[in-house]
């Protein structure tokens, strides 16, 4: 036996600020009353990481340092850190996350007076580091709640009503071998959860032991990485659901009826379809209107047009979803270097509002111009207020394709 408790598994590659910055806190906040290790697995990086580590490995942290040959991606990455931990139990962490210390320990407490359960996991703070404050609690927890192994139908359930996602945990070493495995299709923490609850117990508790830095002292303007996942991944969750029933299923722990399968399909649709909503709210801060009216319509169709995130969204909808996708047009077509804006009142904030939807800088965007070149004519797009004005550019020898009307932009934006 190693004589090691807790295996900090921590994955990186070419983020040596953010590292040093996680392991600063490691050196500073994680005083254990238990023997643990910082198992880092470096993803072939091309920077400083090796000389980072090194430095803390010479101030005394319990650091196991692995360097994969070539970078295999984030899964093979995270992998490689849990195979070479020899704790009894493991945990992930995020080069740029940090673990709170004392729940860390009191969830270690918890485990060691559960030896059924297979893996702990809890809520999570999302961290303004800059700030230095929590900004909220990703999902709540009314009191630890423990799931005998097996309880498939209970736990997926509690799952559904919370809206939990188990993805931040600490693994019984035993269990872990065989629960993460690869997964493609079906979102990753579902997966895994059924193959521990297959295996043993499955808790949750109250306190949170993880921040999540959603905005960083390193870069505090980053976009956050996480935010993909939660902008494209709703049918990733339905199918990690679903992936979790399959399981309980061919136990013999979820019913097999006819009756059955419908609700828990109807159960998936619904929990899924609230992630679209989230991935709405994140795609129109992105300024990216068209993916949140392909969303909008998906929502409405399963029955949820009426949701917040949509209502909040609808005026707005038609005219940036259409003045987006004029971006896109002009943006997708060479040799074009010129927009003009024909028969509208506010050219100005037509441009600005263009400007921050994508058009790219080098399009030069102008109102009608008193005279119209005819060489400057095939390498302009034209926006034409109204169908007259589109007739008068095509006799001007304007391309027919690159004369936008405003039917032509917002008649499929359909609310």
């Amino acid at each position: 036996m190693s004589g090691v408790k807790l295996s900090i598994c921590i994955p990186t590659f070419n983020r040596e600020a953010y590292l040093r910055n996680a392991l600063d806190h490691c050196e500073r906040d994680y005083k254990f009353d238990f023997p643990y290790e910082i198992v880092i697995s470096d993803n072939a990086s091309t920077d400083n990481t090796k000389a980072v580590v090194e430095t803390f490995i010479a101030k005394g942290l319990p650091i196991r340092y692995h360097r994969r040959a070539v970078n295999g991606g984030s899964g093979p990455n995270l992998a490689c850190a849990f195979h070479h931990a020899v704790g009894d139990y493991a945990i992930y962490l995020a080069d740029d996350d940090f673990l709170i210390a004392d729940r860390v320990t009191e969830a270690m407490a918890y485990l060691d007076a559960n030896p059924d359960v297979a893996a702990c996991h809890a809520p999570w703070y999302l961290y303004d580091e800059v700030a230095d404050k929590d900004v909220t609690q990703f999902y709540a927890v009314d009191a630890d709640k423990k799931f005998p192994q097996g309880s498939f139908a209970d736990l997926f359930q509690f799952i559904f009503e919370r809206h939990i996602f188990p993805e931040i945990g600490i693994y019984r070493a035993s269990a872990l071998r065989s629960a993460w495995v690869p997964r493609e299709f079906c979102f990753w923490a579902f997966s895994y959860l059924a193959h521990f609850l297959d295996q043993g117990a499955v808790a949750f508790l109250k306190q949170p032991f993880y921040r999540s830095v959603t905005r960083s002292k390193i870069a505090p303007n980053r976009q956050q990485a996480g935010n993909d996942g939660v902008m494209t991944g709703w049918d990733s969750y339905r199918g990690g659901l679903e992936y979790f029933l399959y399981v309980g299923l061919k136990r013999g722990k979820i019913s097999n009826t006819r009756e059955a399968r419908a609700l828990y399909d109807e159960k998936c649709r619904i929990f899924m379809l609230n992630r679209m909503a989230v991935a709405v709210r994140f795609w129109v801060a992105r300024k990216d209107y068209i993916k949140a009216y392909e969303l909008y319509t998906r929502m409405a169709i399963g029955g949820m047009g009426e949701h917040p995130e949509l209502t909040k969204i609808r005026d707005a909808l038609p005219l940036m979803a259409a003045l987006q996708t004029l971006a896109y047009q002009v943006n997708a077509t060479a040799d074009i270097d010129r927009l003009i804006l024909a028969g509208t009142t506010d050219p100005a904030a037509i441009e600005d509002m263009l400007r921050s939807l994508g058009l790219e800088p080098q399009i030069e965007v102008t109102t009608e111009p008193p005279q119209h070149d005819r060489a400057k004519a095939p390498r302009s797009a034209v926006f034409a207020g109204n169908p007259a004005l589109r007739e008068r550019y095509l006799a001007l020898g304007y391309k027919p394709n690159l004369i936008f009307t405003d039917g032509d932009l917002s008649q499929h934006t359909i609310l």
